[in-house]
């Protein structure tokens, strides 16, 4: 069969490249067009489109690159048409995917969804578009499948993909050893600093977590760089700081960090299932947050005490995202003593929560049992 894909992100081409692995794996003849990235082209994928090219944050980066935006819809939606596939999946990314997936369904294609966009925060009233144009959708997050019911849509929880990502990433891991003498490390202790994959993020709140470090000698402190970001940039702000850029080695690091600074997003969670305790951060653009701010209907914003529902992680949002705040929760998490230690207790419940291994082998098995339908 033939399968085109749509993710926009980073995170998306990581479940993206799971999921073609599994489709292959039960369609020795599949042909899988794809806008993606890096993981997804290894995985078999053709990719025409790099994510990086996609990726916009906020209202006003979005208003500033409409242009840009909407030649996107015009040529994907040609590619389409181009490549005719029997089925489109699109994961995540709703403001590009949704758009799409109207187009396919009118032109008759089957539209599988896998990654709910985040509807349940804001834009509730996406789920009638999802209602009228998705075939299937297949949610990650627990509690999701009983969003979803509320307005009479039957959706798979397939668990959380980032469980078989990390797992299977450990089957080869290096001894902590080997991989400090490679990268040049000190053996003190180590500690993340996770700014986030895009440039408005990025110049936002990479300053203010180098300035911690500066307080902290103590630590070997190391940027994991995003996998399509240019280290360039990151040197900008980096300038004679003492702390070290390894791009493309995320769960390298987290393998063996004490401690994380981390941009909201997934990488949250990926930081969660790697153990590592963590204070969150996010800090947008004015105008952005603002908007967001009266629109979004949940109370926390990171993944893991939307999950658990509860603080389970420290999040400093916009203003209170400050140095002596973030200095601050900092110096409890990396610390042994309470707050570290009942974080460390927290991820346990969290990974059980998520439903073990096994979410990209059970949506490519049910995305062809639909289709044989």
């Amino acid at each position: 069969m033939k399968y085109y894909i749509i993710s926009g992100e980073a995170s998306g081409d990581l479940h993206g490249s799971n999921l073609v692995k599994e489709i292959f794996k039960r369609d020795a003849e599949a042909s899988i067009r794809a806008w993606g990235g890096d993981l997804m082209k290894e995985a078999g994928a053709n990719v025409v489109k790099h994510y990086r090219d996609l990726a916009f944050m906020g209202f006003a980066e979005v208003i500033a690159n409409i242009g840009t935006i909407l030649k996107n819809f015009k040529v994907c939606k040609a590619d389409i048409l181009s490549f005719n596939p029997d089925i489109l999946i699109l994961i995540d990314y709703p403001g590009f995917n949704l758009r799409m997936a109207e187009f396919a369904h009118k032109k008759g294609i089957k539209v599988f969804y896998y990654i709910s966009p985040q509807i349940w925060a804001w834009k509730q009233n996406r789920v009638k578009k999802i209602k009228a144009f998705v075939d299937e959708m297949y949610v990650i997050l627990p509690f999701e499948k009983d969003f979803y019911a509320k307005f009479d849509v039957d959706v798979h929880f397939v668990g959380h993909p980032l469980i078989d990502a990390v797992s299977q990433f450990k089957k080869d891991l290096p001894d902590r050893e080997s991989f400090f003498q490679e990268y040049g490390m000190t053996d003190r202790p180590l500690v993340l600093l996770m700014p986030g994959s895009r440039k408005q993020e990025i110049s936002k709140m990479l300053p203010l977590m180098l300035k911690v470090a500066s307080k902290h000698p103590e630590y070997h402190f190391v940027i994991a760089g995003a996998p399509g970001q240019e280290a360039c940039y990151y040197r900008e702000f980096i300038g004679e700081s003492d702390v070290q850029l390894i791009s493309g080695k995320t769960y390298q690091l987290l393998s063996y960090a004490r401690a994380a600074l981390v941009a909201s997003g997934t990488a949250t969670l990926e930081t969660a299932i790697f153990k590592v305790p963590q204070v969150v951060c996010y800090r947008g653009g004015t105008i952005s947050y603002v908007i967001a701010k009266n629109l979004v209907k949940i109370e926390y914003i990171s993944l893991v005490n939307l999950i658990m529902n509860k603080e389970v992680v420290k999040e400093l949002i916009q203003n209170d995202l400050n140095l002596k705040k973030l200095e601050s929760e900092f110096s409890k998490i990396a610390k042994d003593g309470e707050p570290r230690s009942k974080q460390l207790a927290d991820y346990e419940e969290l990974y059980e929560k998520l439903g073990g291994e096994g979410a990209s082998a059970l949506t490519a098995e049910l995305m062809l049992k639909s289709q044989a339908e």
